[in-house]
């Protein structure tokens, strides 16, 4: 093969979101304030790279509040928690940042506007994910959780002219889309949330790598295992026609053997993967022949997030 035919499209958006860059910097925040310690309870973002990076700083990561000495500072992740959560670590006299994302606290007042007004939620998800629990108990009483088309012939609910669905953030549009379309085939009257639940860069990414699959022998997708969206993204590039596509958190879990034969590499990342990482798979294919590199952008992203109130700066008192 020519080295000349031999290109990466890299695709765009990538990488992290306004959510995770929230999240990251709240715990990065809390350490130069307070100093390390600082608890987190479950990972902040699902990224490996990220989560060693911060326990070098002196984070420390807990399964659950309970974990967490009597008095000290906890970080909640970015996915969100519950109010049992919430209410633990108060009885514990925890100081508590919230870094959860902004997106995700949207879908936990739908949740709790929903169950005021008695209907049942029926939400769109993956069980045992931290997102799903945390909703889930908003509102325990009302909500079931359907995870696949599958799932919709199990569903049974007290009035079908009072159901609305609700969804993950990080979930596949197209499969979300099927078992909602199964849903919709039982419940007719199946209310729409007010607002899209997945999120915006879920979604970003998602169509960046729809393009770009197309064109790829490969795809490379950056992120960790128990990301949801990462683990999407090489679902959608193999739906959407790459050769082959494959999920790392690091340049240096690439098989040499999936390079074989191949001309064109896409590449992407999750919404909680620096671009370190991006840029340590380009240096590593570069070094074997894939140096051209164009980028596929598909939108721009312009939304920031405010840091939690905690971390920001008091503001003067008036003169």
């Amino acid at each position: 093969m020519s080295r000349a035919r031999k290109r990466v499209l890299l695709a765009a958006p990538r990488g992290y979101c306004a959510g995770v860059d929230r999240a990251v910097e709240a715990v990065e925040r809390a350490l130069e304030q307070h100093g390390a310690p600082v608890y987190v309870r479950k990972q902040i973002v699902h990224n490996v790279h990220v989560v060693e990076t911060l326990t070098e700083r002196g984070a420390i990561f807990v399964d659950e509040a309970d974990e967490v000495p009597e008095g000290a500072l906890v970080v909640f992740s970015a996915h969100g928690v519950s109010p049992a959560v919430r209410d633990q670590a108060k009885d514990r006299g925890l100081r508590t940042i919230d870094a959860t994302c902004p997106l995700v606290t949207k879908v936990h007042h739908e949740a709790k506007r929903f169950a005021r007004e008695d209907y049942d939620i029926l939400l769109v998800g993956h069980q045992g994910h931290e997102e799903v629990e945390g909703t889930s108990g908003e509102a325990p009483e009302h909500i079931q959780l359907v995870q696949t088309p599958a799932d919709v012939a199990g569903v049974t609910v007290r009035d079908p002219e009072k159901v609305v669905w609700l969804s993950q953030t990080t979930l596949s549009v197209d499969e979300t889309m099927e078992t909602v379309r199964a849903l919709r085939e039982k419940f007719p009257s199946l209310q729409n949330p007010p607002s899209d639940d997945i999120c915006y860069a879920t979604q970003n990414r998602q169509v960046a790598v729809k393009a770009m699959a197309p064109h790829c022998d490969l795809v490379l997708v950056v992120g960790s295992k128990n990301s949801s969206n990462s683990v999407r993204l090489v679902e959608v590039a193999l739906q959407s026609g790459a050769g082959a596509a494959y999920l790392i958190d690091f340049a240096r879990e690439i098989d040499d053997a999936w390079l074989e034969g191949v001309e064109t590499i896409g590449l992407t990342s999750g919404a909680s993967v620096p671009e370190v990482l991006v840029r340590g798979v380009l240096d590593y294919v570069a070094e074997r022949g894939w140096e051209s590199v164009e980028e596929l952008t598909t939108a721009e992203e312009t939304l920031t997030f405010s840091l939690p109130r905690e971390l920001r700066p008091a503001r003067s008192a008036a003169r």
